[in-house]
């Protein structure tokens, strides 16, 4: 915060010229503003997960509106939103046909791990991802291979009586952590050594399943015993610097391979990297929200992006258990054009962004009755300011959050559709300034976001 604060200080004293800085930057006290550049304007990063729940791309529009300033959008794989923008001629469009430097885009492959199951290939690598691993560990090529799931095994089950051990606070699966040889929510941070015997029936029949970046690290390990190997996950950098010290490790080339989450993808440039392995890629269609196909599109994409960035061509191995979405089809041919043509085509029948705005009210609250009670009255409450707005609005009923208890807190979700932006925010900043008159200090939560990138 101190750093922060002097930062902050000398921009406002007009000692610097160029702010760079992450979501709150835009905010960021500059005179005389000439431009602002929101470089991978899709990265759900800049929509901020707490109050007040701003998007920094709109908070950069409008202020760019206010200082007659440029807004410049920077993206292989623009949000839909913002694509749709230009379509329609809000915005100007700038395309680059063609890689820096020359570079030629990787060769992708796409694996089914069906017919892998019945060749009887129970291994979490394909026979041509090992082939080419293989390949690559003996030319001393570097590998990076992507995998949207931290821990060692995603939940702990007995085989004996059926029992998987969740956390007693957010009624979700823990996950199995070896390095520990512990159980971890990874909502609320309980964590429980891994038990010997079920819980329930004391049986000895407990084990892992689901495949995390840490099993994967162990199985590499196995099969290339002589290769070097790093991980990059919520696990391993949650100390300072040790993003720098894990991307610097793996730019000097002392790794053979790197296995990582979400944030190998985000426009990291290794030079040496020539094989790129997407494991589980339809994993991530099954999130539970409209955003799911377009996160799909994203992220093979910029991990793909990783491959052939230097001298050498990339090649690209996308493993999954749907072959058929259009999503990761589109992805394996580099091809946004088709993706957004099908995805638009998709969001106008259903009537989701852009077509629309969506606001998802949450309540949250330590006796479950007493939420579902208050959630009815608030719906009720939203119901009427509907007819007030005159809006074509459509209101959802009330049901469980995807997530439904977290941190002993019982969740119950409303989502609405509203094509007026302004009549909405109408809506809900009256049904708020309600609650909380009527509440005052209620042990009853309640959050409201609108177009929220996580919809749990």
């Amino acid at each position: 915060p101190g750093e922060r604060y002097d930062q902050w200080n000398l921009i406002h004293e007009g000692g610097i010229r160029v702010v760079v800085g992450a979501r709150s930057a835009v905010f960021a006290p500059v005179d005389n503003l000439g431009i602002i550049i929101i470089d991978e304007e899709h990265e759900n990063s800049y929509k901020s997960e707490i109050t007040p729940r701003y998007h920094a791309r709109d908070v950069a529009r409008q202020r760019c509106i206010m200082e007659r300033a440029v807004l410049l959008y920077g993206s292989a794989t623009p949000s839909v939103d913002t694509y749709y923008r230009a379509e329609n001629g809000l915005i100007g469009l700038v395309e680059m046909t063609e890689r820096p430097n020359d570079a030629v885009l990787p060769s992708v492959e796409l694996v089914d791990m069906r017919r892998e199951l019945e060749d009887g290939n129970r291994s979490a690598f394909s026979r041509r991802l090992n082939e080419e691993l293989a390949k690559n560990i003996g030319s001393k090529q570097q590998t990076v291979l992507f995998l949207n799931r931290r821990g060692y095994a995603s939940f702990v089950l007995c085989r004996k009586c059926g029992y998987v051990l969740r956390c007693s606070s957010c009624n979700i699966s823990l996950t199995y952590h070896s390095s520990s040889n512990r159980l971890i929510c990874h909502y609320c941070g309980f964590t429980v050594r891994n038990p010997e015997f079920c819980p329930r029936c004391r049986s000895n029949y407990i084990r892992q399943f689901g495949t995390g970046t840490q099993r994967i690290e162990e199985e590499l390990l196995r099969q290339f015993p002589d290769s070097t190997v790093i991980r990059m996950d919520m696990d391993t950098t949650g100390y300072k610097n040790s993003h720098e010290e894990i991307l610097r490790s793996f730019r000097e080339k002392n790794i053979n391979i790197m296995i990582g989450t979400q944030m190998i993808a985000k426009g990291h440039d290794f030079p040496n990297v020539t094989l790129v392995g997407v494991l589980a890629a339809d994993s991530m269609l099954n999130m539970g929200d409209y955003l799911a196909s377009e996160r799909t599109f994203q992220l093979i994409t910029q991990v793909a992006g990783r491959a052939g960035r230097g001298q050498l061509p990339g090649r690209v191995i996308i493993q999954s258990y749907n072959t058929e979405d259009f999503s990761i089809l589109s992805a394996c041919k580099h091809d946004y054009a088709s993706f957004y043509k099908q995805e638009i085509r998709i969001r106008e029948q259903l009537n989701y962004p852009p077509f629309t705005n969506i606001a998802v009210i949450i309540l949250s609250g330590t006796v479950d009755r007493d939420v579902f009670e208050k959630t009815k009255r608030v719906r009720e409450s939203i119901v009427k300011c509907l007819k007030q707005q005159d809006t074509d609005a459509q209101i959802m009923d009330v049901t469980r959050a995807p997530l439904s208890k977290i941190r002993n807190r019982y969740r119950l979700r409303m989502i609405i559709k509203c094509g007026s932006m302004d009549k909405l925010i109408n809506v809900m900043t009256a049904v708020l300034d309600e609650y909380y008159r009527n509440n005052g200090k209620s042990n009853i939560d309640i959050s409201m976001d609108i177009n929220p990138f996580n919809m749990l």
